[in-house]
């Protein structure tokens, strides 16, 4: 028998959330909550027979559909979070965040999701971060990661006011959860909203600074964990082989030499709300489904 879950945001994430939900056989969307009546989300849920509101999180509460509801996914926006997680612990639910608010643990479901399937919030981190920190624990089980630093190109276009809302957020939350998830010593993330018409597919870009290493076996790492990964996101590849480059102390991060390991990737979304060039809330809604149908199972 499929879980009841609720999605609290009707705007980009929520709605390609709810598409995929809606595909699931461990989970059923029962009801999706917003702020805006004319929303597009909330009227495409209800064409799909899934309960709605616009007055938030305090509605949701209130609508029948509720009393039977598991798990609850938050696509709203970090400040908003915080608010609609104290009412729902309230209600004693489990939540699934999917802002950088990061109240409850980080979680990226290949690296680190069963170790907290009972914790009764936790936090997505970004899309940034469920498309890099694979990369950064892959190479890190091989050689110890003194250093990783992601960039995140996404296109503008699939960025919406949530996304441009918590720029700030992103970068903090990504550059923590390099270090606490991914296992860097030290983590820096930046985010790019690219203008370009064609709207470009997501690029990630993560460069790991190590020591020496053997390079085959750290190769092999991040091979199987961007299979890991395409589990639950077909259109997640790698751009190239895996690089690798010699780094003298003066152009190093922490002044020692070393190895920088770098790792080019693309993410190509499933198209089921937005146009495929949106990989960065695919990879985002895919991961939170994901963790969601785990917690059900």
């Amino acid at each position: 028998m499929s879980t009841p879950v609720a999605i609290i945001g009707s705007g980009n994430i929520g709605t390609d959330l709810m598409f995929k939900a809606l595909l699931s056989k461990r989970v059923r969307v029962v009801a999706m909550a917003g702020i805006d009546p004319e929303s597009d989300g909330l009227a495409r849920a209800r064409r799909r027979g899934v309960a709605t509101t616009s007055d938030g999180v305090e509605g949701l509460v209130g609508l029948p559909e509720f009393a039977d509801v598991g798990i609850v996914l938050d696509a709203t926006s970090a400040k908003a979070h915080r608010h609609n997680d104290r009412i729902l612990r309230e209600h004693g639910r489990r939540v699934i965040d999917l802002t950088p608010a990061a109240v409850g643990p980080y979680v990226v479901p290949p690296v680190n999701l069963d170790e907290h399937l009972t914790e009764p919030n936790i936090n997505m981190v970004t899309c940034g971060g469920q498309a890099t920190i694979p990369i950064v624990a892959a190479v890190g089980r091989v050689s110890p990661v003194r250093y990783a630093e992601i960039v995140a190109s996404i296109a503008s276009k699939s960025a919406g006011p949530g996304t441009r809302a918590n720029i700030d957020e992103f970068t903090e939350t990504t550059s923590r959860a390099i270090e606490q998830v991914g296992g860097a010593a030290r983590g820096k993330a930046i985010i790019v909203l690219n203008p370009a018409d064609p709207p470009l597919i997501m690029r990630d870009t993560v460069y790991c600074l190590v020591d020496e290493c053997d390079e085959a076996e750290v190769a092999r790492s991040v091979g199987e964990m961007v299979a890991e990964v395409r589990n639950y996101v077909p259109g997640y590849r790698l751009k190239q082989d895996v690089q690798f480059d010699k780094v003298e102390p003066d152009f190093s991060p922490d002044g020692r030499a070393g190895v920088r390991v770098g790792v080019f990737l693309e993410v190509e979304g499933a198209a089921h709300y937005l146009p495929a060039y949106a990989g960065n809330l695919d990879i985002m809604t895919a991961a939170a489904l994901r963790t969601a149908e785990r917690i059900a199972r």
